[in-house]
């Protein structure tokens, strides 16, 4: 009774792995990709317009602190920034040179750097 009852277990377990098996590879009907990419940026709440030295400045509250004002200035290429000052229209200026000129720099809220 004892190899019956192996017999049986061991068929059942057998049953159960086929039945459990791997799953065949079907075929992929998928015709094109399935997710498109749009030809251009969908996103027209980013200004992606440059902002170093070809746009006008333009006032406004600024969150911009002395420090990020210089490296904005420092990363359009201007070097020996000076002490830079914030007029009531919150455009940072202040003393910088580039390519051998000292010229005053001026960074509004948006962070264009502009030479005066």
């Amino acid at each position: 009774m004892k190899y019956v009852t192996a017999i049986v277990a061991a068929a059942a377990a057998a049953t159960l792995l086929v039945a459990c098996g791997q799953k065949p590879a079907e075929t992929d009907r998928t015709e094109g990709p399935v997710v498109s990419a749009p030809e251009a940026p969908g996103n027209a709440a980013v200004d992606t317009t440059p902002t170093t030295g070809e746009t006008a400045l333009t006032p406004g509250a600024s969150s911009f602190t002395e420090g990020q004002a210089r490296g904005a200035i420092e990363n359009a290429g201007y070097s020996g920034v000076g002490a830079l000052t914030q007029n009531e229209q919150g455009i940072w200026s202040g003393k910088a040179t580039k390519g051998g000129a000292e010229v005053t720099v001026s960074v509004d809220y948006k962070g264009a750097v502009t030479p005066q």
